[in-house]
């Protein structure tokens, strides 16, 4: 789960997408047409009705198909990475990586839209959303009913994805806020290759 909550970074970095004129769905699929690798910072913040966690901070970066890594370095570290066959989530603090199939962690799952190179229309139904807190907004809610949670909002500010709501299963809601983002850059094969530090347990998983 906790997986398909980080990768819901998948739909955190895009391009510049001549947004004034179109909706965040066509927003959206220019942004799966047109932006290959990407880069930026994340604040990320998990809330449900009963209490409110503390922010993760950090920064991010992903390029198609299946690559990415999502580095939270505030209030503690922790990291995933995708070589674009295998997930590896490493806990400094635990000293243990759980390494997993891109298809078992990414799945039907928002990682989809930014990684996957198959297409949208066939995991997700998709809906423009009135406009909001000056962004605009569209849905997506996943065709499979296993995916782990319910929709992904996504809001767009300036042709750019701005923020991300995350509804799960169990109720709680992820906001992504983006910052910083770069479309497009050159990004060097070493950030999407984990060695695991010695004495790491590592859990292999199908």
């Amino acid at each position: 789960m906790l997986i398909k909550k980080l990768c819901a970074a998948a739909v955190l970095a895009a391009a510049p997408l001549m947004a004034h004129a179109a909706d965040a769905v066509t927003q959206l699929r220019q942004f799966v047409n047109t932006v290959t690798s990407a880069s930026g910072s994340f604040v990320q913040e998990q809330s449900s009705a009963e209490r409110r966690t503390s922010s993760q901070s950090g920064v991010f970066s992903f390029e198609r198909p299946g690559k990415f890594r999502w580095d939270v370095q505030k209030p503690y570290e922790q990291l995933t990475v995708s070589d674009g066959k295998r997930v590896y989530q490493y806990d400094p603090d635990l000293a243990q990586v759980t390494e997993r199939s891109v298809d078992a962690s990414v799945g039907a799952s928002p990682a989809a839209i930014l990684f996957g190179s198959g297409s949208f229309d066939e995991s997700f139904n998709a809906q423009a959303l009135p406009d909001a807190d000056g962004m605009q907004w569209m849905r997506a809610t996943p065709k499979q009913g296993d995916a782990g949670f319910e929709y992904v909002d996504i809001g767009f500010r300036d042709g750019m994805p701005a923020r991300l709501m995350l509804l799960d299963a169990f109720g709680q809601t992820t906001r992504i806020e983006l910052g910083g983002i770069q479309s497009n850059p050159k990004l060097p094969a070493s950030a999407f290759r984990f060695q695991a530090p010695e004495g790491t347990d590592v859990v292999r998983m199908p």
